[in-house]
């Protein structure tokens, strides 16, 4: 579990009581058996009673996301900052990693599943962009000048797809099986940051793409 999620042997109020019982049942069991009925047999109380909280196993699963990309967003911010741009943006890359390291079955839950249709949408997708922003903002301090906000949002895509796409190798363990040199393994986090500095670079510099 989360190292946001915070366990206490006093009562949770129903509604919290219910997150956190859900939360168990997607690590025990997965997303796909997630219901109500299964929450209210682990708090040991009547199946309806999480109806009075949450309409549907959608909306309890669209706070239980919510909550996910707040906790993600709060550790972007969180990051050790630097005056240095580039040493800064590279800070948000290390804080994304420890971020998806560290708490690996909410990343899997914002971003290895559709997104539950009706509930609290509007503070959903809020979460999600509020996280997004950070990105952005990080870009425009390191191209240092107005950046289009087409290229900005172009260059944000490409860096978190990067960052998501080499979490998503390590979260599987494929690299396990890649007889990788033992420099590269070790160094591949570091690695990988720096080519996305290069990459970025070159499209900020005169000519550049974009």
């Amino acid at each position: 579990m989360s190292e946001n999620a915070r366990w206490t042997d006093e009562p949770l109020p129903m509604r919290e009581a219910c997150l956190q019982a859900a939360r168990e049942a997607i690590a025990e069991h997965g997303l796909e058996k997630l219901s109500l009925r299964d929450v209210a047999r682990r708090l040991g109380v009547s199946h309806q009673a999480p109806y009075k909280h949450f309409a549907s196993r959608d909306h309890l699963l669209s706070e239980v996301l919510r909550r996910c990309y707040e906790s993600f967003a709060d550790a972007l911010e969180g990051r050790e900052r630097f005056e240095d741009p580039g040493a800064d943006f590279d800070s948000l890359g290390r804080a994304y990693m420890r971020y998806a390291a560290i708490n690996a079955l909410e990343y899997r839950l914002m971003f290895g599943n559709d997104w539950p249709e009706p509930a609290e949408d509007e503070e959903l997708y809020s979460a999600g962009l509020r996280a997004f922003e950070v990105l952005r903002s990080a870009l425009r301090r390191l191209y240092g000048q107005e950046v289009p906000k087409a290229k900005l949002d172009a260059d944000a895509m490409f860096v978190w797809s990067s960052i998501h796409g080499l979490v998503t190798l390590m979260q599987v363990k494929c690299c396990d099986h890649l007889e990788l040199a033992s420099q590269v393994e070790a160094g591949i986090s570091d690695h990988h940051l720096r080519m996305i500095n290069l990459a970025l670079q070159g499209a900020a510099a005169p000519g550049g793409s974009g």
